[in-house]
């Protein structure tokens, strides 16, 4: 599945638990998924690796745990494709307030934006946007083309026919670039408005931003890398143009805010029921996406729901038990994780599973690729 990083690396909660939850001890013990992080550097190439755990059920705890001094607990990152899910979150509360309808099209609120080509905006509803049954071409795809606004985006995907017909999943970044826009349009304000205003502001995630067109990441901070292909050096990537990215993956955060916001979302406290079971409404993608969120089989049989986020110079991964009573974010300081698709579902069973061994009839699932 295309990523945002392709295209950027050449162009280059308050913690909403009520107030009687058991408080917890700062490092009671060693999270299950530690011992894995220096598999994450060893077989997977990353420079540094760290993560942040949170359970607040049967023998609660609050862990961090880094490989080394790269990365820091309060350090800021690019947190790309995690953007979808907040992105997602204030469609929702936009559909919950009676402003937009999941059945709109994009036609309806964005006249003539998505036409030509092949393309046809009376066709794809804000629900094909959110679980990339669109159809629509991925612009990061296009290694050619640069576009610094989410118009010029629009215009770099209609250069292309459409990925596939509406109604069949295939994971785009216009997507979400499209629903930034539909946000200004039915709102009046910007999506990163509408964020701080509905998400970041009310769960104090204080170390979450959008950069806009600032390139430098907010201290503190480290750094981030893309490895050069021709000879496998570390190139630093750390200050680049987030405008690219836009809707689809500007979001810079850390560890803790990732951990607050989804513990928030799935634990109800930014969705009624009904939108939050549109949230984690997987039907129309059999199973593999909801909207702007994705759930994860594990080895154990249970399903770990969060997003990853891989742009130049970061990759993050966020997953949390249904209830958001146990999550788990994860980051390397570089975009290339080597064996990726063995490493980090076992780093992720080592976290939620309570068994040991994996069950022999239990698949190991695809990643889905930010």
């Amino acid at each position: 599945m295309p990523t945002l990083r392709a295209l950027l690396a050449t162009s280059l909660l308050l913690v909403l638990f009520s107030l009687g939850t058991v408080p917890l001890p700062s490092e009671p013990h060693l999270t299950p998924a530690a011992s894995y992080l220096p598999r994450l550097v060893a077989a997977g190439g990353a420079p540094t690796a760290a993560l942040l755990a949170r359970r607040t059920s049967s023998a609660p705890y609050d862990t961090y745990r880094s490989t080394g001094p790269g990365i820091r607990k309060e350090d800021r990152f690019r947190a790309g494709s995690v953007t979808k899910t907040f992105v997602a979150t204030v469609v929702l509360q936009l559909a919950r307030e009676g402003r937009l309808q999941l059945s709109d099209t994009v036609d309806q609120l964005l006249p003539g934006l998505i036409r030509g080509n092949g393309n046809d905006g009376r066709r794809i509803t804000l629900r094909a946007l959110l679980s990339h049954t669109s159809g629509l071409y991925d612009y990061t795809a296009d290694t050619s083309a640069h576009p610094v606004s989410a118009t010029a985006a629009v215009r770099v995907a209609l250069a292309h026919r459409p990925t596939s017909t509406p109604g069949r999943y295939a994971y785009s970044n216009t997507n979400y670039v499209v629903l930034g826009l539909v946000i200004r349009r039915v709102t009046g304000h910007s999506y990163a408005t509408e964020i701080r205003h509905r998400i970041i502001t009310p769960l104090r995630l204080t170390g979450t931003s959008l950069p806009g067109s600032r390139t430098t990441l907010p201290s503190p901070r480290g750094r981030g890398f893309t490895r050069d292909p021709a000879d496998g050096s570390l190139r630093d990537v750390t200050e680049l143009d987030p405008r690219t990215a836009g809707a689809a993956g500007e979001l810079i955060s850390t560890l803790a805010d990732l951990n607050r916001f989804y513990a928030a979302l799935l634990g109800g406290r930014l969705l009624p029921p009904a939108q939050l079971a549109a949230l984690l409404n997987t039907g129309a993608t059999h199973g593999v996406y909801g909207l702007g969120i994705y759930p994860q089989k594990l080895s154990c049989g249970i399903a770990v729901w969060g997003h990853n986020g891989h742009i130049a110079g970061s990759y993050v991964r966020t997953a949390a038990t249904r209830d958001g009573r146990h999550t788990l974010t994860y980051r390397i300081d570089t975009d290339t994780l080597t064996d990726a698709e063995t490493l980090e579902p076992a780093l992720l069973d080592a976290e939620f599973c309570s068994h040991p061994t994996r069950p022999r009839n239990v698949p190991r699932p695809a990643l889905v690729r930010s």
